[in-house]
């Protein structure tokens, strides 16, 4: 595997991908009754499917969208939460909506996606306004800020083909403690990543990308096939400023071929971001 430093355009993740832009994918266009059309463009895929941290954007993304209008509030994305029935594959998709609640600071939307008349995601999302102040007390992961110089280049990898989100978004891992990298298998279900898009800032809907953007900490017990998502539950809780999102991702038991995994994202600054905990399977052998 290729390494890579972690520095170079801090801004926005380098140039910007062609096709592939982040805000230009998430995009949803409304047909009326709160039903909407989405592409799901092939960059933002991971073994020809589209991601799950990506899927979590467009629900979110159809959520807010519900709110616009003349004279409509400016509404934020502040929890996620999706079953996984079936994989969508790249193409188009629709996004039907109902909001189950209107209130004052918060308003509940599901959303369901389907594509070809079958559903495939159906999701939960709770809307209102991100916080803006610092948090009043916070425990988080003590990692670096910028990926240090040894820091893996998701997209130098041999299977970086598979991972075609690479394309599309700057991810680096740190190869302390990820001894799968070297066919090793024993160190703990804990990795760190460090995530940006390509061309443009992370936001809300990015960050959700980001708690999901991690490969299955089970590679660590040399479980190294597909482990699909089940259910995944996102708080995002404050707006990324520009830059690097840290990521740790932990399990706390694997309990045959179920695992669970928590990731925490944090922004530049020392923000945190998002918390996204996740239910999967994982191939035994």
């Amino acid at each position: 595997m290729s390494s890579a430093a972690g520095h170079g355009d801090v801004r926005a993740g380098g140039p910007a991908p062609a096709g592939g832009a982040f805000a230009a994918a998430v995009r949803v266009r409304p047909l009326g009754d709160g039903t909407f059309t989405a592409d799901l463009p092939a960059p933002w895929t991971v073994g020809g499917r589209p991601h799950g941290g990506f899927l979590m954007a467009l629900l979110a993304k159809a959520a807010v969208a519900t709110h616009s209008g003349a004279g409509a509030p400016l509404v934020d994305p502040l929890s996620v939460s999706a079953q996984f029935l079936r994989p969508p594959g790249v193409g188009p998709v629709l996004l039907r909506t109902d909001v189950r609640k209107s209130g004052r600071r918060t308003t509940v939307v599901a959303v369901h996606l389907e594509q070809s008349g079958h559903s495939c995601v159906e999701g939960v999302v709770t809307t209102g306004r991100l916080p803006r102040e610092r948090a009043a007390w916070a425990d988080l992961p003590n990692q670096p800020a910028e990926p240090p110089g040894n820091a893996i280049d998701l997209a130098a990898v041999p299977s970086a083909s598979a991972f075609k989100l690479s394309e599309v978004c700057d991810v680096r891992l740190d190869p302390n403690g990820a001894g799968f990298l070297h066919g090793h298998i024993g160190d703990p279900l804990r990795l760190r990543l460090w995530a940006r898009p390509r061309g443009e800032h992370a936001d809300p809907l990015f960050a959700l990308v980001a708690g999901d953007i991690s490969m299955p900490v089970t590679f660590n017990l040399g479980r190294l096939g597909w482990s699909p998502t089940v259910q995944l539950t996102a708080h995002l809780r404050s707006r990324p400023a520009p830059g690097w999102l840290r990521i740790q991702v932990e399990s706390k038991a694997v309990h045959g071929m179920w695992f669970d995994s928590d990731a925490t994202v944090v922004d530049a600054t020392g923000r945190l971001v998002c918390q996204a905990r996740q239910l999967a399977l994982s191939a035994i052998g």
